[in-house]
C-alpha cells in the first residue's frame, strides 16, 4: 500500500472517530465508561492526525514507510480499531425507540466490552506513538506483538464485528421492505397481544364460523361489534393463532390495523400486506425488487397498479394467504378508499386463495359490502371480562388486593355493568384505583355507569379524577391529552416528550426539562397507553377521541392555542436558523437529533389556522425568519421516498406560498394589507415547482384563502378546482374563470353541476370512476363525451353515454379499458374503437376489439398506443396479437417514447426481443433499471454504445436520468451493465449529464465496484466535472471513504481534500 492510500485509510478512521464522538456526547446519564471512551478516542484521534501529516510530508523510500504501512494491512491494528468503532456506533444507535428524550442515546455496554474496547485503543496509541518516533525496527516488532494479542484477547469485539457484518448483509433487504411500506403492523400486533389475559378470545377461535373460515378456500368472515367490544383484541388473537398455524407451511398471514389518525390509502395498505408476505418468505422479494429498481433512483413511488401487480406476483408463491383487516370503520372513505381497498382484496380473492377476515362497527355501508358473507358478532364474553378484571387486581388498592370477597364483588359488578363492552370494563377498573377503603370501593361499584351513555359517563369520571390531582399533575395531564387528541397523526413518546419540554420564548430545548414517559401515562387516569414496540402514545380507544372532540370546549378550550404556539416556538429555535441541509446525510442527522422537527414542520400551519388571530405574531416571526422557514419547508415538502440526494429536492417558495398551503388567510391580509410596509410578493409568483399560491390554496381545500387571493387580484384561470372542492370551484366560476370539468373526475356531482351551469366546456372525465349520476348530468347538459367510463368496467354508465349519443370514437384520457362486456357494448353501438384494452392485459377484449376492425394504432392521450401500453405492462400475448394485426412497432408516444423503450424500462426481455424481431429501432432505452439481458440484446441488435441521451431517449441510459450511457449505468449502480458497455467499446471518459463523467457518478453514489471497474479501464482519475469538481472531492464530500482510498491509490490529487479541510 502506498503512502497516499495509507493516508486515505487514516482519513476514514478519523471521520468515523468524529461521528462516534458525536454519538458519545449524545448519551444521557451514562456511567464514567462513556466519558473514558470519549477521552481515549480523542487522544488517539490527535495521534492519528499527526501520523497522517508525517506520512504526507515524509520520504516514501525510507525503511520507516515500509514498517508504518503495516498498521493499515487488512485486519491489522488500524482495521481492528475501525471495526471496534463500528461496533460501538452500531450498538449506541440501535433501537431505543422508547427513549425519554428526543436527543438522548442509551449506554448499553457491559464492563467486559468497554475494557476490550479501551484495550484496543491503548494498543493502537502505543503503536502510533512508536511510529511517530520514526523507529522502524521497534515499530515492526510492536506490530507483530500486537497482532498476537489481537488474536487472543479480542473475542468480545470480534463477536460484535461479526454481528455488524450480519446486520449489513440483512440491511439491503430491510431497506427494501421499508421502502415498499414504512407501516409496522407487526409491532402493533405485538403490543396488543402482550395485553391479552391467558384464555381470552378462545370462544372466538372455537366458534364454528371461524373454524369453517380457516379451512375454506377463498372464504370471507365479517366480524362486527359495538364500540369497545374488543374487536381489535379479537383480531390480534386471530392473527396470533394464524401465525402459529401457518408456520413451516405454504400458507401466509398478513394484516392491517386501520387507524383514524393515520393516512392510509389503498396503495399503502396493499403495500403493507405485500411487505408482510415478502418478510414471511424473503425468496418472494423479486417483484418488490423490480419496483425498487424502477422507482427508487428517481424518488418516485409505485402506483396502485404497481403494488397490486407485485402483490399478485408474490401471492403465486403461497398456497393460501389469510388477510385480517381490523377496524374497517376507521378506514377513511370520504375519497372512496375503503370501498376501493375492499374491491382490490376481492379482486385478489377471485384469482388466488385469499381468506379474508374483517372487523368493524355496525355501519350500514360496511355491512352491505359483506352482506353475502358469513358473520360472527364480536362481544366481550363474561369469562373474558372476568379474566381481564382478575388480571388487573395487582393495580388496584391494597384494600381490594387483600380481600377476596371484595375482589369477587368487583368482578361480578363490573361484568354486570359492561354488557359485552370490553372497553368499559377497563375504564371501570381504572376508576377504582383511587378508592382506598372497602366503603369507597363499594360506593364506586354502585355508581358504575351502564347502558348507552355508559362510556361518556366513564370518561367524565376519568376527567374528574384528573382534575382532583395535584396542580402540576393536572396541568400535565391536560397537556398530554391535548397533544394526543389534537395531533394530526400519532405521536411517538420521543416526540411528545420533546413537545412537553418546549418552553415559551426559549431559543433551545433544555434536556433537563424532559419528562419520563411513565409519568405521562400515570397522570391521565387510564385514558392514555403506550404501544411499546412502536413507541406510539395514544388514547385507550377511538371512542375516547370522539368524546374529547365533542367536549373540548368544556375540558380544554385553550388546547389548540397551546399546540400551535409550541410548534412555532420550536421551529424558531436557534439550531434551525441556518436553513435547509445541503446533503441527505445532514438532513437525516438533523431529524434524528431533533425528533419533534418532522411533526412541527409538517403540521404547524394546520394548528395555527385554528387560532390564527391569537397566534399571528408567532406565525409572522417564523415566516420572516428566512433560515427557520427554509428548514421547516425542507421537511414539509421533501419526498417521503429516500433516494440519492433526496433532501435537495424541495421547492423554493415564498411566504405567500406557505400561507396558501396552510390556508392562513388572516395572516395574509395582515402581511399584505395591514402592515406599515406591506409585502410586495407578486400574487401569481410560481414556486420552483411551477405552482402559484392560488393552486396551493385550492389543492388543499382552503376556500377562504382562495377567495382572498382572487379578491386581491390573483390569476382567475389558475387550476384551482383540481382538488374537487365545490366551494372553490363555485368561487372560481363566480370570478369568470375559464373552467374545465376536472373537478368532476372525483365524482363530485355538485361541482359538475356548478360547472355545467356556468357553461363550462365539458369532457367526460367524471365517468371514469363510475359515477352514473355525474355521467347523466353531463349528458343532460349536451356534453360531447367519450366512453371513458369503460376504464373501470361500469357498463351502466357506458350504456348511458351511448344512449345519449356519446361520441364513442373519441380518444380516451388517462383511463384505459379492459372489460369485455363494455367493449362489446361499444362495438354493438358502432364504435370505431382502438385497442386500449391492452393496458389491463385483457387479451380477450383486445382480440374482440381487433375482430371488430378496431384501429390498432390508435392511442390515448396519456398512455399512448396500444402496443406501447402492452409492452410497458408486460403483456406479451397482447403485444404479439397487435403486431400480428399490423401495429407500428416504432410508433412514438407515451412517457418513454415508444414500445421498445417501455419494454426496456419495465425489464420485459421477452417483449423487447419480440419487438426487435419485428423491426424495432435498437437505439431505445434499456439500462435505466439495470436490466443486463435487455441491454445485451439491444447491443447485439446494433445499438450505438456511445450515444448520448436525454431523460428517456437512449438505448442504454440508466438511473441518473441524463447524460452518456456509461455515466448513467455508473450512477445507477449497474456494474454488470457498465462492464458490458465497456466491453462493447464505450468511451470510459465520455462527458455528459448531471454527473459529468462515469467515474464522478460512481464516486458520488458510492458504487465502489463500478469505480474500480472504470479506473481499471482507463478512467481519468482527476477528470473535472460535477458539483464538487472531480471524483475525489465528490467521494470525500459524500463520505465514501472506501472510494476515497481507491481514488488516491489510483493517483488522485490528494491536495483537493487537504485544501478542503
Amino acid at each position: 500500500m502506498d503512502p497516499l492510500s495509507f493516508a486515505a485509510s487514516i482519513i476514514a478512521v478519523l471521520q468515523l472517530s468524529t461521528k462516534v464522538l458525536g454519538y458519545l456526547n449524545d448519551v444521557k446519564d451514562a456511567p464514567k465508561d462513556r466519558a473514558q471512551c470519549a477521552i481515549e478516542i480523542s487522544n488517539l484521534y490527535n495521534l492519528l492526525f499527526n501520523l497522517r501529516v508525517r506520512i504526507e510530508e515524509g520520504d516514501p523510500l525510507k525503511p520507516w514507510y515500509t514498517s508504518v504501512r503495516a498498521l493499515a494491512i487488512e485486519n491489522g491494528p488500524l482495521d481492528q480499531f475501525k471495526q471496534a468503532l463500528e461496533t460501538l456506533q452500531a450498538k449506541m444507535i440501535d433501537g431505543d425507540r422508547l427513549g425519554k428524550a428526543g436527543q438522548a442515546l442509551v449506554w448499553k455496554f457491559k464492563k467486559q466490552e468497554v475494557d476490550s474496547f479501551l484495550g484496543r485503543i491503548e494498543r493502537l496509541k502505543s503503536l502510533v506513538g512508536i511510529a511517530l518516533e520514526l523507529d522502524h525496527l521497534k515499530l515492526s516488532q510492536a506490530i507483530k506483538d500486537d497482532t498476537n494479542v489481537t488474536r487472543t484477547q479480542l473475542p468480545v469485539l470480534q463477536s460484535g464485528v461479526d454481528k455488524i457484518r450480519q446486520v449489513q448483509d440483512d440491511a439491503k433487504h430491510h431497506r427494501l421492505m421499508e421502502w415498499i411500506s414504512p407501516a409496522d403492523y407487526p409491532a402493533q400486533q405485538s403490543d396488543i397481544i402482550k395485553r391479552k389475559q391467558e384464555g381470552t378470545g378462545q370462544w372466538f377461535l372455537d366458534a364454528p364460523e371461524v373454524v369453517r373460515w380457516q379451512g375454506e378456500a377463498k372464504g370471507t368472515l365479517f366480524c362486527p361489534g359495538i364500540p369497545g367490544a374488543g374487536k381489535t383484541m379479537v383480531a390480534a388473537i386471530a392473527i396470533d393463532h394464524l401465525l402459529k398455524y401457518v408456520q413451516n407451511s405454504s400458507h401466509g398471514v398478513a394484516y392491517v390495523y386501520c387507524n383514524y389518525k393515520e393516512e392510509q390509502d389503498t396503495s399503502s395498505m396493499l403495500a403493507a400486506i405485500l411487505k408482510q408476505l415478502v418478510q414471511g418468505r424473503p425468496s418472494t422479494a423479486a417483484p418488490v425488487e423490480r419496483l425498487h429498481e424502477q422507482h427508487a433512483a428517481r424518488g418516485t413511488s409505485p402506483s396502485l397498479d404497481d403494488i397490486f401487480s407485485a402483490l399478485r406476483g408474490v401471492l403465486t408463491d403461497y398456497t393460501a394467504v389469510y388477510v385480517v383487516i381490523d377496524a374497517l370503520d376507521e378506514c377513511q372513505n370520504s375519497n372512496g378508499t375503503r370501498s376501493q381497498f375492499l374491491t382490490k382484496l376481492k379482486d385478489l380473492q377471485a384469482v388466488r386463495d385469499i381468506r379474508l377476515m374483517a372487523t368493524s362497527r355496525f355501519i350500514p355501508e360496511i355491512e352491505d359490502a359483506f352482506r353475502e358473507d358469513p358473520r360472527l358478532e364480536v362481544k366481550a364474553s363474561k369469562e373474558d371480562v372476568e379474566r381481564f378484571v382478575a388480571g388487573q387486581m395487582y393495580r388496584l388498592p391494597r384494600c381490594i388486593q387483600r380481600d377476596s370477597t371484595l375482589q369477587n364483588m368487583v368482578k361480578e359488578q363490573i361484568v354486570e355493568a359492561v354488557d359485552g363492552m370490553f372497553l368499559l370494563a377497563r375504564l371501570h377498573t381504572d376508576s377504582l384505583q383511587d378508592k382506598r377503603t372497602p366503603k369507597d370501593v363499594k360506593s364506586a361499584l354502585a355508581k358504575l355507569s351502564k347502558g348507552s351513555t355508559a362510556l361518556d359517563h366513564a370518561y367524565k369520571d376519568a376527567l374528574q379524577r384528573i382534575q382532583g390531582q395535584l396542580q402540576g399533575d393536572q396541568e400535565l395531564a391536560q397537556k398530554v391529552l391535548s397533544w394526543i387528541t389534537l395531533a394530526k397523526r400519532p405521536l411517538t413518546t420521543a416526540e411528545i416528550c420533546c413537545a412537553l419540554a418546549i418552553e415559551p420564548e426559549e431559543p433551545e430545548l433544555d434536556t433537563e426539562n424532559m419528562l419520563d414517559v411513565e409519568d405521562l401515562v400515570s397522570v391521565c387516569a387510564g385514558l392514555v397507553v403506550i404501544d411499546e414496540e412502536s413507541a406510539i402514545i395514544r388514547l385507550v380507544h377511538y371512542t375516547t377521541q370522539e368524546f374529547f372532540e365533542r367536549t373540548r370546549g368544556e375540558w380544554n378550550p385553550n388546547g389548540p392555542l397551546y399546540i400551535a404556539r409550541t410548534c412555532l416556538t420550536y421551529l424558531c429555535f436557534d439550531t434551525f436558523k441556518s436553513g435547509g441541509c445541503s446533503t441527505s446525510g445532514e438532513f437525516d442527522e438533523r431529524l434524528r437529533q431533533n425528533q419533534f422537527l418532522d411533526y412541527a414542520a409538517k403540521h404547524w400551519g394546520e394548528h395555527a389556522r385554528m387560532v390564527e388571530a391569537e397566534i399571528f405574531n408567532a406565525v409572522s416571526l417564523l415566516l420572516f425568519q428566512t433560515g427557520s422557514l427554509a428548514c421547516a419547508s425542507q421537511v414539509l415538502f421533501i419526498s417521503e421516498i429516500k433516494y440519492g440526494k433526496y433532501s435537495r429536492h424541495y421547492p423554493a417558495i415564498t411566504i405567500l406560498h406557505i400561507a396558501a398551503r396552510f390556508g392562513l388567510s388572516d395572516t395574509t391580509v395582515a402581511i399584505f394589507c395591514g402592515a406599515e410596509t406591506p409585502c410586495t410578493i407578486p400574487l401569481d409568483e410560481k414556486d420552483s415547482w411551477g405552482r402559484a399560491p392560488l393552486w396551493l390554496a385550492a389543492a388543499n381545500g382552503h376556500v377562504e384563502m382562495a377567495k382572498l387571493l382572487l379578491d386581491m387580484g390573483a390569476d382567475v384561470n389558475a387550476e384551482a378546482s383540481e382538488g374537487g372542492h365545490e366551494s372553490i370551484a363555485k368561487l372560481l366560476l363566480d370570478k369568470g374563470a375559464d373552467v374545465n370539468a376536472e373537478a368532476s373526475a372525483g365524482g363530485h356531482r355538485a361541482i359538475t353541476k356548478l360547472l355545467l351551469d356556468k357553461g363550462a366546456n365539458i369532457n367526460a372525465e367524471a365517468s371514469a370512476e363510475g359515477y352514473k349520476e355525474i355521467a347523466k348530468l353531463l349528458l343532460d347538459n349536451g356534453a360531447n363525451v367519450n366512453a371513458e367510463a369503460s376504464a373501470r368496467g361500469h357498463k351502466l354508465i357506458v350504456k348511458l353515454l351511448l344512449d345519449n349519443g356519446a361520441n364513442v370514437n373519441a380518444e380516451g384520457g388517462e383511463y384505459v379499458g379492459g372489460h369485455e362486456a363494455i367493449a362489446k357494448l361499444l362495438l354493438d353501438n358502432g364504435a370505431n374503437v382502438n385497442a386500449e384494452a391492452s393496458k389491463g392485459g385483457h387479451e380477450a377484449v383486445a382480440k374482440l376489439l381487433l375482430e371488430n376492425r378496431a384501429n390498432v394504432n390508435a392511442g390515448s392521450i396519456i398512455h399512448g398506443k396500444a402496443l406501447y401500453v402492452a409492452s410497458a405492462e408486460g403483456h406479451e400475448s397482447i403485444a404479439k396479437l397487435l403486431l400480428d394485426n399490423g401495429a407500428d412497432v416504432n410508433a412514438e408516444g407515451g412517457e418513454y417514447g415508444n414500445a421498445l423503450q417501455a419494454a426496456s424500462k419495465g425489464g420485459h426481455e421477452a417483449i423487447a426481443k419480440l419487438l426487435l424481431d419485428n423491426g424495432a429501432n435498437a437505439n431505445a432505452e434499456a439500462s435505466a433499471e439495470g436490466y443486463e439481458a435487455i441491454a445485451k440484446l439491444l447491443l447485439d441488435k446494433g445499438a450505438d454504445v456511445n450515444a448520448k441521451s436525454g431523460r428517456y431517449g437512449n438505448t442504454l441510459y440508466a438511473a441518473s436520468e441524463g447524460g452518456h450511457k456509461a455515466v448513467a449505468a455508473s450512477a445507477g449502480g449497474h456494474e454488470s451493465i457498465a462492464k458490458l458497455l465497456l466491453d462493447k467499446g464505450a468511451d470510459v471518459n465520455a462527458e455528459g449529464g448531471e454527473y459529468g463523467n462515469a467515474l464522478y457518478a460512481a464516486s458520488t453514489e458510492g458504487y465502489e465496484a463500478i469505480a474500480k471497474l472504470l479506473l481499471d479501464n482507463g478512467a481519468n482519475v482527476n477528470a473535472k466535472g460535477g458539483e464538487y469538481g472531480n471524483a475525489l472531492q465528490a467521494a470525500y464530500r459524500e463520505k465514501e471513504s472506501a472510494i476515497v482510498e481507491l481514488l488516491i491509490e489510483k493517483g488522485a490529487d490528494l491536495n483537493v481534500i487537504n485544501n478542503d479541510g
